[in-house]
Protein backbone atom coordinates (compact mmCIF):
# COMPACT_ATOMS: atom_id res chain seq x y z
CA UNK A 1 0.00 0.00 0.00
CA UNK A 2 2.99 2.35 0.84
CA UNK A 3 4.79 1.51 -2.05
CA UNK A 4 1.98 1.77 -4.16
CA UNK A 5 1.20 5.27 -2.84
CA UNK A 6 4.77 6.78 -3.61
CA UNK A 7 4.91 5.27 -6.66
CA UNK A 8 1.59 6.84 -7.43
CA UNK A 9 3.22 10.54 -6.21
CA UNK A 10 6.46 9.72 -7.78
CA UNK A 11 4.96 8.96 -11.54
CA UNK A 12 3.06 12.47 -10.71
CA UNK A 13 -0.27 11.19 -10.19
CA UNK A 14 -0.30 14.34 -7.40
CA UNK A 15 1.69 16.97 -7.99
CA UNK A 16 4.78 16.84 -5.29
CA UNK A 17 6.77 19.35 -4.02
CA UNK A 18 9.59 18.87 -5.50
CA UNK A 19 9.47 19.41 -9.26
CA UNK A 20 12.01 17.29 -11.48
CA UNK A 21 13.05 18.39 -14.73
CA UNK A 22 12.87 16.58 -17.74
CA UNK A 23 16.15 15.51 -17.44
CA UNK A 24 16.18 14.36 -13.85
CA UNK A 25 15.21 10.95 -12.87
CA UNK A 26 14.12 8.98 -9.81
CA UNK A 27 16.15 6.62 -8.52
CA UNK A 28 14.81 4.13 -6.03
CA UNK A 29 17.16 1.70 -4.16
CA UNK A 30 16.00 -1.39 -1.71
CA UNK A 31 17.93 -3.47 1.34
CA UNK A 32 17.43 -5.80 3.00
CA UNK A 33 17.79 -4.77 6.60
CA UNK A 34 17.85 -8.57 8.12
CA UNK A 35 20.58 -9.71 5.86
CA UNK A 36 22.61 -7.20 6.19
CA UNK A 37 22.35 -7.15 10.04
CA UNK A 38 23.36 -10.90 9.83
CA UNK A 39 25.92 -10.63 6.98
CA UNK A 40 28.04 -7.79 8.05
CA UNK A 41 31.31 -7.98 9.90
CA UNK A 42 29.94 -7.16 13.08
CA UNK A 43 27.14 -9.16 12.92
CA UNK A 44 29.05 -12.46 12.24
CA UNK A 45 30.81 -11.42 15.50
CA UNK A 46 27.31 -10.40 17.30
CA UNK A 47 26.34 -14.21 16.29
CA UNK A 48 29.77 -15.66 17.04
CA UNK A 49 29.51 -14.11 20.68
CA UNK A 50 25.81 -14.95 21.23
CA UNK A 51 26.86 -19.04 20.46
CA UNK A 52 29.42 -18.70 22.74
CA UNK A 53 26.87 -18.17 25.56
CA UNK A 54 24.52 -20.50 24.45
CA UNK A 55 26.68 -23.29 24.62
CA UNK A 56 27.83 -22.10 28.32
CA UNK A 57 24.12 -22.34 29.03
CA UNK A 58 23.66 -25.63 27.64
CA UNK A 59 26.19 -27.07 29.41
CA UNK A 60 24.52 -25.59 32.47
CA UNK A 61 21.67 -26.90 31.80
CA UNK A 62 22.10 -30.41 31.12
CA UNK A 63 24.56 -30.69 34.36
CA UNK A 64 20.94 -29.60 36.45
CA UNK A 65 19.03 -31.88 34.41
CA UNK A 66 21.31 -34.81 35.33
CA UNK A 67 21.36 -33.82 39.20
CA UNK A 68 17.25 -33.29 39.03
CA UNK A 69 17.19 -36.96 36.88
CA UNK A 70 19.63 -38.66 39.59
CA UNK A 71 17.65 -37.11 42.73
CA UNK A 72 14.10 -38.14 40.86
CA UNK A 73 15.63 -41.22 40.47
CA UNK A 74 17.24 -41.42 43.82
CA UNK A 75 13.68 -40.98 45.47
CA UNK A 76 11.71 -43.74 42.92
CA UNK A 77 14.50 -46.24 44.48
CA UNK A 78 13.94 -45.11 48.78
CA UNK A 79 10.40 -44.18 48.04
CA UNK A 80 9.25 -47.66 49.33
CA UNK A 81 11.28 -47.54 52.17
CA UNK A 82 10.60 -43.88 53.41
CA UNK A 83 7.70 -43.13 56.05
CA UNK A 84 4.99 -41.26 54.11
CA UNK A 85 5.73 -37.98 55.43
CA UNK A 86 8.97 -38.19 54.62
CA UNK A 87 8.36 -38.93 50.73
CA UNK A 88 5.93 -36.60 50.31
CA UNK A 89 8.26 -33.74 51.83
CA UNK A 90 10.94 -34.80 49.25
CA UNK A 91 8.76 -35.21 46.22
CA UNK A 92 7.41 -31.22 47.38
CA UNK A 93 11.23 -30.50 47.16
CA UNK A 94 12.01 -32.03 43.88
CA UNK A 95 8.73 -30.21 43.05
CA UNK A 96 9.43 -26.70 44.04
CA UNK A 97 13.54 -27.88 42.42
CA UNK A 98 11.82 -28.35 38.76
CA UNK A 99 9.57 -25.13 38.79
CA UNK A 100 13.32 -23.55 39.69
CA UNK A 101 14.96 -25.03 37.51
CA UNK A 102 12.44 -24.19 34.49
CA UNK A 103 12.00 -20.19 35.57
CA UNK A 104 15.92 -20.40 35.55
CA UNK A 105 15.58 -21.59 31.73
CA UNK A 106 12.70 -19.13 31.13
CA UNK A 107 15.49 -16.00 32.22
CA UNK A 108 18.03 -17.75 30.77
CA UNK A 109 16.21 -17.69 27.32
CA UNK A 110 14.90 -14.14 28.05
CA UNK A 111 18.51 -12.77 28.35
CA UNK A 112 19.60 -14.45 25.33
CA UNK A 113 17.05 -12.92 23.25
CA UNK A 114 17.56 -9.64 24.93
CA UNK A 115 21.11 -9.87 24.23
CA UNK A 116 20.29 -10.42 20.36
CA UNK A 117 18.03 -7.66 20.27
CA UNK A 118 20.04 -4.82 21.60
CA UNK A 119 23.14 -5.99 19.19
CA UNK A 120 20.98 -6.16 16.63
CA UNK A 121 19.01 -2.78 17.66
CA UNK A 122 22.72 -1.49 17.21
CA UNK A 123 24.49 -3.22 14.84
CA UNK A 124 20.61 -1.29 12.66
CA UNK A 125 21.65 2.17 14.48
CA UNK A 126 24.64 1.71 12.22
CA UNK A 127 23.56 0.56 9.20
CA UNK A 128 20.83 3.89 9.21
CA UNK A 129 23.72 5.88 9.51
CA UNK A 130 25.62 4.29 6.11
CA UNK A 131 22.18 3.61 4.39
CA UNK A 132 21.83 7.74 4.39
CA UNK A 133 25.26 8.37 3.40
CA UNK A 134 24.87 5.41 0.34
CA UNK A 135 21.90 7.01 -0.58
CA UNK A 136 23.01 10.79 -0.68
CA UNK A 137 26.77 9.15 -2.11
CA UNK A 138 24.72 7.61 -4.81
CA UNK A 139 22.10 10.47 -5.93
CA UNK A 140 19.11 8.10 -4.44
CA UNK A 141 15.25 9.70 -4.12
CA UNK A 142 14.19 7.12 -2.48
CA UNK A 143 15.63 3.66 -0.40
CA UNK A 144 13.27 1.29 0.46
CA UNK A 145 13.40 -1.67 3.30
CA UNK A 146 13.26 -4.75 1.39
CA UNK A 147 10.02 -6.41 3.48
CA UNK A 148 8.28 -9.10 1.43
CA UNK A 149 5.17 -7.82 3.58
CA UNK A 150 5.37 -4.62 2.16
CA UNK A 151 7.91 -4.59 -0.85
CA UNK A 152 5.85 -7.22 -3.73
CA UNK A 153 8.45 -6.61 -6.29
CA UNK A 154 11.56 -4.88 -6.86
CA UNK A 155 14.72 -5.38 -9.43
CA UNK A 156 17.85 -6.57 -9.09
CA UNK A 157 19.70 -3.72 -9.77
CA UNK A 158 17.85 -2.04 -7.26
CA UNK A 159 18.64 -3.80 -4.22
CA UNK A 160 21.82 -2.12 -2.41
CA UNK A 161 22.03 -4.65 0.54
CA UNK A 162 25.56 -5.82 -0.25
CA UNK A 163 26.23 -2.40 -0.97
CA UNK A 164 25.23 -1.07 2.33
CA UNK A 165 26.87 -4.25 3.82
CA UNK A 166 30.07 -3.65 2.29
CA UNK A 167 30.28 0.39 3.36
CA UNK A 168 29.32 -0.79 7.04
CA UNK A 169 32.29 -3.13 7.21
CA UNK A 170 34.65 -0.74 5.41
CA UNK A 171 33.45 2.35 7.62
CA UNK A 172 34.00 -0.24 10.70
CA UNK A 173 37.70 -0.75 10.15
Amino acid sequence: MIVAVLLFIAMGGLPAKRVYSQNSSIKIGSVDIQKAVNECQAGKEAKQALSKEVEKYRVLIAERQKDLQSTKESLEKQGLMLAPEARITREKELQTRLRDFQRWGEDVQKELNQKRAEMERSIFIGLQKVIQKVGADGGYTLILEKNETIVLFISKPTDITDLVIKAFDAQKK
